[in-house]
């Protein structure tokens, strides 16, 4: 297909008629693999006269068949674009990477990406060359664009395969000073400027994130580049061009050069500028960067923070960095000298007030509260929250230099409690109040181990916390809760004063306010685990599980089912009475959660975390009642489609804690249904396809479903259960490529169907044996040779006499039970058995034994006869010694 029919399909793929979409798709899906068609897409791609929405198209069919093709996960599956094509790709992409829109330019990029992990040094030697010769030129952003791809292939590697950093930065980075140096001397820059120092600053970031590089190790070369990242810190943004718009605003170029320069200063300050760092080398680095640059970075943080005091905008994520770089200097005396003369105005005029409720908290609290509460107990956002790196700082300031600090930073907290109560209504400072509150929860472990803190936490709690929950003001009924939960296991001398507290965060769960009914629900976790007597709870129990539900409906947190949880995990049997509406609600919690993880496809979704959440809960259910066979019957037809869907490939996130929950259904129901049983045949399909990581997992329930369903096992032909765990073990058992660790299952069925099925299987003991042979002769480890030795132990108890045949059929006999006996008697210097530790193996190995001596005992010979006679003695008198310490314990 030539370029000018190619455009027009492309055309087609935008039509918003639906059949000529189709018509176009299968056209490039059939076309795809004709030799240029990759060039002709690239072609489209940066021809400025091309229509953007063509452009578009052409740019992600390029990026997805590069993505698949060009370097096929499997080594022995065939090319599929020709090398002549590959060649005109790598030598154009490179020229119009710069060239192209931004819109285009990241999926080039992305394609440049899977073409430089798979190509560079081996099949792209030129590719270096490229780079270092356009920096010197005029395509000095293209060059520095595919050299930050370049470093980030090699950001996490370890220490051997990051060999070609070496190499890179010794050609590159002479070049990279200099642009730099140029870029930073340019008066009044325009945001392109910015753009470039962006790249330089992520092409250091990646080749310095694991270890710096020796060329860099050089106090000149290293100081050159200081003094750029250090000109860069301390210059002002300038005012002209930034956007009003407050996300605009923290992208912009400016902003986001000041973000990459305080990121590379706090790694090289945290991961490389510690004096405790043992590789001499490593510590000379380190002391040099302390004495020369550290108390210079921490000048300059102090200076930008500065900002905030006199309500400047500093972007979240760089306010963030920078009070972790002060975190981390509060531990090291030198930089705690010079942080202490400001300490009191960092302390008091910039933390707490970024501890505070603010605007922009009221704005999502009124407009978006689902909003509010996600980001509230979101880890990725503490990551760039300023608040939490307060409470951090705070933390840290209080645990390393507490003795100067806590009392002062405490009556602070005092005053702003007295000037709040003091203050007439409408006067009060409710956002004062709320970072006083945050900072009393955040400094909880503190304050509980420490006098006089200590023992009059029950006052403070009565007299400035517990008081809030009745606030006209929602933020701070949310905080009251949260900061109730903090302290819920402190030993109140009143436990009214505890009951005072549960009842209203029970309260809680009905307030008007979402936030304030979702902290409530994580509080009541930590006071249900407080509680002694479970008689101050046992009441509400059911308006509880009520209102859990309620929120549930409502928003998908992993918090609230952590909650639910506790309330299982601590009435146990008791929850009989909610088992089912539990798991219905639990259920129907878990499919939504889904729903709204399918639709988001994000792999932070909340919702992904929350569904983990339904299924453990569920699974903590089942548990607390699982002396209740009958409520198994109950929940069954809830939790069959979750069951039968999750143990596909559409439920790989969840597949360890369905299968608990199948292993559950099958151990504890009075017997397997016949819509259990259909669940045997989609987890043999996921191990044979994808789930050999979860053997372990799935052993548990096929255990099961042969020694609970024994009779169906042997007598359903539709499916033929036998034949298809035969095929599945046969299989795993012969695949050379598996370790020995990954088929450890395997022999351990085998032992099941021998133990569960004796008489009844006399036709599968000499092909299990068969495997069973085949793998020992090639096992190493121990352990899995202790249990193949075991399945031949089973069989011989299963039928001594069948499995003596068939191992004098295979000439094998005299091998295999010498080396049993050896592993039987194999004692480790501290004279404890090495192997057959668990009772069950000693059990089965005894069993076998006397099931020799019962069979052969007259046709043995004298000291073949005392080795297995002393044998089966020394395992019965271990047993029973087992017996009666595992019954003392």
């Amino acid at each position: 297909m030539d370029v000018p029919s190619l455009v027009v399909v492309l055309q087609a793929a935008l039509s918003p008629n639906p059949a000529e979409r189709k018509a176009a798709e299968e056209s490039l899906t059939k076309f795809q693999y004709t030799p240029q068609h990759l060039v002709r897409l690239l072609q489209i791609v940066i021809d400025d006269n091309c229509p953007m929405a063509v452009r578009q198209v052409a740019s992600i069919q390029f990026k997805n068949f590069i993505a698949k093709n060009w370097a096929p996960l499997d080594p022995n599956e065939p090319q599929k674009i020709l090398q002549s094509d590959k060649d005109m790709v790598r030598d154009h992409i490179l020229v119009f990477i710069a060239q192209v829109p931004p819109l285009l330019r990241v999926q080039l990029g992305e394609c440049l990406k899977t073409i430089i992990h798979a190509d560079y040094p081996e099949q792209w030697p030129r590719l270096l060359d490229w780079v270092k010769h356009n920096l010197q030129g005029q395509q000095v952003y293209g060059a520095l664009f595919v050299l930050q791809i370049l470093a980030r292939k090699y950001e996490f590697k370890s220490e051997e395969e990051r060999t070609p950093v070496q190499h890179i930065v010794q050609e590159t980075f002479p070049h990279l000073l200099n642009i730099f140096s140029r870029l930073v001397q340019i008066e009044k820059p325009a945001v392109e400027v910015a753009d470039l120092i962006k790249l330089i600053c992520k092409i250091f970031w990646s080749s310095i994130y694991l270890e710096i590089p020796k060329q860099l190790l050089d106090p000149n070369a290293f100081n050159a580049w200081m003094m750029l990242f250090l000109n860069v810190l301390e210059r002002s943004v300038p005012l002209e061009g930034q956007p009003l718009d407050p996300e605009l605003r923290k992208s912009w170029g400016w902003w986001k050069v000041k973000k990459w320069t305080v990121h590379i200063l706090n790694r090289l300050y945290t991961r490389f500028g510690d004096l405790k760092l043992r590789n001499p080398e490593n510590r000379a680095f380190a002391q040099m960067f302390q004495k020369n640059y550290a108390g210079k970075i921490l000048e300059c943080h102090l200076n930008l923070l500065g900002v905030i005091r006199v309500g400047g905008y500093l972007p979240d994520r760089v306010t963030n960095l920078i009070l972790q770089y002060l975190s981390n200097s509060i531990s090291k005396n030198s930089m705690y000298t010079l942080l202490q003369p400001q300490l009191d105005v960092l302390l008091f005029e910039i933390v707490f007030p970024l501890m505070c409720f603010n605007d922009n908290d009221q704005k999502l609290w009124e407009e978006d509260p689902h909003e509010y509460v996600r980001k509230g107990y979101d880890i990725i956002e503490d990551l760039y929250s300023p608040r939490t790196a307060s409470m951090d700082f705070v933390s840290e300031l209080v645990r390393k230099r507490g003795k100067e600090n806590l009392q002062k930073f405490i009556q602070f907290i005092v005053e702003i409690f007295k000037r709040y109560d003091e203050a007439p209504l409408e006067y009060k400072p409710y956002r004062q109040k709320d970072g006083a509150l945050l900072a009393v929860g955040a400094l909880c472990d503190k304050l509980k181990q420490t006098e006089p803190y200590k023992s009059e936490l029950e006052h403070m709690l009565m007299q400035h916390v517990f008081p809030e929950f009745r606030s006209p003001v929602g933020h701070l009924r949310a905080k009251a809760a949260w900061v109730a939960g903090q302290y819920a296991h402190v030993n109140f001398s009143d436990k009214n004063n505890f009951l005072q507290a549960l009842h209203s965060v029970v309260s809680g769960l009905r307030d008007p306010e979402l936030p304030v009914r979702v902290d409530s629900v994580f509080a009541l976790r930590s006071f249900v685990e407080a509680c002694k007597d479970l008689n101050d709870i046992r009441p509400i129990l059911p308006q509880l599980l009520d209102e859990i539900f309620k929120l549930m409906n409502e928003v998908e947190n992993e918090d609230l089912v952590f909650t639910l949880e506790t309330i299982v995990d601590k009435f146990g049997e008791e929850m009989a009475p909610y088992a089912l509406g539990l798991c219905q609600n639990l259920a129907a919690a878990f499919w939504r959660c889904m729903n709204t993880t399918e639709a988001d496809d994000e792999a932070d979704d909340p919702g992904a975390l929350a569904a983990v959440g339904c299924l453990r809960a569920i699974s903590t259910i089942l548990e607390s009642v699982s002396r209740l066979p009958h409520l198994f019957v109950q929940v069954e037809p809830t939790l069959l489609p979750i069951m039968q869907r999750m143990l596909t490939t559409d439920g790989q996130e969840v597949f360890e804690e369905v299968l608990e929950i199948v292993s559950y259904m099958t151990f504890f129901s009075p017997a397997i249904s016949l819509e259990m049983w259909s669940l045997w045949p989609l987890m043999i399909e996921a191990l044979a396809d994808w789930a050999i990581d979860f053997f372990p997992n799935i052993l548990v329930p096929l255990d099961n479903y042969i020694s609970r369903g024994t009779a169906h096992f042997l007598t359903c032909k539709e499916p033929d259960y036998q034949q298809s765990l035969w095929n599945m073990i046969s299989s795993i058992m012969a695949d050379k490529n598996l370790e020995d660790n990954d088929i450890e299952p395997a022999p351990k069925l085998i032992e099941v169907v021998f133990q569960n099925c004796r008489g009844q299987v006399d036709h599968w003991v000499e092909p299990y044996l068969r495997i069973t042979l085949d793998r020992l002769n090639r096992t190493e480890k121990p352990r899995l040779k202790c249990l193949l030795v075991q399945v031949i132990a089973n069989a011989v108890y299963y039928n001594a006499a069948l499995t003596l045949s068939i191992l004098n059929k295979f000439s094998v006999t005299t091998e295999v039970f010498n080396l049993w006996l050896q592993l039987l008697q194999h004692v480790r210097k501290s004279g404890l058995r090495a192997n057959f530790k668990r009772e069950h193996y000693k059990k089965v190995c005894f069993l076998c034994l006397t099931s020799l001596l019962a069979l052969l005992g007259d046709q043995i010979g004298g000291e073949a006869l005392e080795r297995v006679f002393r044998a089966a003695l020394h395992l019965l008198v271990a047993y029973k010694d087992q017996v009666a310490e595992a019954a003392k314990e």
